[in-house]
This record gives C-alpha cells, sequence and structure tokens, in this order.
C-alpha cells in the first residue's frame, strides 16, 4: 500500500513568502511555472509511495546528493543541506554551491550535521516545508521518520542511481519550477551538444569509467549518473562493462585486479582523489595489464572537487567542470 504525505500552505502565504525570501527566480519566470505547470497540489510517486504538496514550498531541507545544486540552480535556496564531506570545505560546502550563492546574493543555508543517517532533529529545527531527498540512500525506515517531519520526495528507484536529468525534474516539480527545469536541462544539452560537436573523436568510441580505491577496483555501470553523462558527449558504453557487470550495486561492481585486462574499452576513464592515488594506480602490475594503460588511452580525473562536479553531475556542477572534463578525455584519445 502506497502511503502519502502531505503539505499545506495557502497560495497567499506562498506568494509573500517568495517575494520576502530573496530565494525565487524571477516573478515572471515564477508565475509561467506555476502557470504550466497547473500549480499545486501535485503528486509524487517514488520508491516508498507517494507524497503530495499542496502549496509551492517556502523552506525547503535537502538530504543526500544533488537536490540543494539543483534547487539553488532553479533559484531556491534551501534552510538547510547536507555537509559533503568529499569535495566540500570546511564547512561542508561545495565550490558550485559557494560560487552560485555569492552571485544570487543569498544567505549559506544551515549545514547539517556530517552523519550516514539523517540527522532527524537537525531538520526538524529547520521547520521544513518540505524533504527533497531525490538522489539519496535513505531507507524506508528513514523515510517514514523523515515524514513526521515533513512531506519527502524520495528516489524513484534504486537508492543512489536517479538520473542527473530526473532529478532535475523532479526537484523542479517539488518547487513548482517545472518551466524553469526544462529551461536548465535545454541549457545543458545545448553545452553538452556543443562539447560533442567540438569533439567529433568522441562519436562512437567505447569508454569504461573506474576507480581503485584502497585494494578495491570499482567499474560503474550505466545506470550511474556520471557514466550516462559522459555517454552524453557521444561515447558509447563498453560492451565488456556489461559482460562483466555483477547485481552487487545498481550502480558499480567490483573486479578482481586478476581480471584487469577483461574490462576492455576504446578509453578507459580512472577517478583518483589525490595525484597519488592516481599515479599509484597506472603503476601497479595489475593495472599494466589493461589495454588502454598500455596504449595510454587513460584520462584520470583527480581531485574531489574536479571529480564530484561530473561523478555524478548536478545542475549546477555539470557545467562548472565539463571543459576540463572534456580536455581530459580528448587528450587521452590524441596521445
Amino acid at each position: 500500500m502506497s502511503r502519502r504525505t502531505t503539505l499545506t500552505l495557502s497560495a497567499a502565504a506562498t506568494v509573500l513568502a517568495l517575494a520576502l525570501s530573496g530565494c525565487a527566480a524571477s516573478a515572471p519566470d515564477e508565475a509561467a511555472d506555476i502557470a504550466a505547470s497547473g500549480s499545486f497540489p501535485v503528486t509524487m510517486g517514488h520508491a516508498f509511495g507517494e507524497t503530495t504538496i499542496e502549496a509551492e514550498p517556502e523552506r525547503v531541507v535537502t538530504w543526500g546528493w544533488g537536490s540543494a545544486d539543483d534547487a539553488i540552480a532553479l533559484g531556491v535556496v534551501p534552510v538547510a543541506m547536507p555537509f559533503q564531506a568529499y569535495a566540500g570545505d570546511e564547512d561542508g560546502v561545495l565550490p558550485w554551491i559557494s560560487e552560485a550563492l555569492d552571485t544570487m546574493g543569498a544567505d549559506m543555508p544551515t549545514i547539517l550535521p556530517d552523519s550516514e543517517e539523517p540527522p532527524y532533529e537537525d531538520i526538524a529545527a529547520a521547520a521544513p516545508d518540505v524533504i527533497l531527498a531525490g538522489y539519496s540512500g535513505i531507507t524506508e525506515q528513514q523515510y517514514d521518520l523523515l515524514s513526521e517531519i515533513a512531506p519527502v520526495v524520495a528516489y524513484p528507484g534504486e537508492a543512489w542511481a536517479t538520473d542527473w536529468r530526473e532529478l532535475i525534474e523532479i526537484t523542479g516539480t517539488a518547487l513548482g519550477r517545472s518551466v524553469a527545469a526544462a529551461t536548465l536541462l535545454g541549457d545543458i544539452d545545448g553545452e553538452l551538444a556543443a562539447q560533442a560537436a567540438a569533439h567529433p573523436e568522441f562519436a562512437g568510441t567505447s569508454i569504461a569509467l573506474s576507480s581503485d580505491s584502497s585494494g578495491t577496483f570499482y567499474v560503474y555501470k550505466k545506470e550511474d549518473p556520471r557514466v550516462a553523462f559522459t555517454l552524453d558527449l557521444g561515447f558509447v558504453s563498453a560492451p565488456s562493462v556489461d559482460a562483466l557487470a555483477t547485481e552487487e550495486s545498481s550502480f558499480y561492481f567490483t573486479l578482481s585486479h586478476e581480471e584487469l585486462d577483461k574490462l576492455t574499452s576504446d578509453l578507459l576513464v580512472n577517478f583518483g582523489t589525490t595525484q597519488q592515488e592516481s599515479d599509484a594506480f597506472l603503476a601497479a602490475g595489475y593495472a599494466q595489464a589493461m589495454p588502454q594503460v598500455q596504449s595510454g588511452r587513460v584520462a584520470s580525473p583527480v581531485g574531489a572537487a574536479f571529480i564530484s562536479s561530473v561523478s555524478p553531475p548536478t545542475g549546477l556542477s555539470l557545467t562548472w567542470g565539463i571543459d576540463d572534463y572534456v580536455a581530459l578525455l580528448s587528450a587521452a584519445l590524441t596521445t
């Protein structure tokens, strides 16, 4: 049986709050969005049932990855968002979020404590109207607990596997910004198309994306947003990825070092948090057995912020890191 959670706000209060908050897009865009989306209420299905949002949210809390980015990209600044230990600054804030807030002249949201489980008391203290967790790992029990605080929009399918485009659409629908979401996606698609046109060497080139961390080699499936985004540049997923894939996770699988030579592709993208980690992988004997390493067809994105901007991308981060990412891919193919 599906569950239904409800958010209630008066339309008049919503208009007044948006006018005073500084968190909204321009009034014409806002009005067009409300008209085009059919206004509220809106009912959104997800992995744990359905959530009905009765009126445009004033106070938004985000959890997981990407929802804060996408909300800000759509002109809505959350009242609270998660601490990002990987790629965030000492306060847990990602660089593209800091830059966007500076551009908007907006205050920094409350940063929630760094924890695997949602910090319920801190989220409740933020008095949210809605909790966006469209790309997260919340469990059904956690969803139920969060729903006692405010309506929760969870992921539509598997945990940590929401397509980055779909997350923008989910966020736009929940916030009454579906027109802005469509515009944002159109702008990003235009940028991707321009990058693909500028790099015809990407077209039809098979690719595999991986990382080697603490002795474990991870291969990312097509369901992983960083792979989907890279394929949008003209690449195709290497057949070996599907052939070797297991059901270990919805978006990745691990491969023993003895089997790495079976992961064949025209190009290998191997993510490394540090240059030392990246160099250690390329120098390892098991990596030397890979045909891509032997031929120099390896792109090595290095650095937490750089990696996070494209793995997975968001409405804010994709264009923030795309130029450097594309340059790495192109250089690896032309060596």
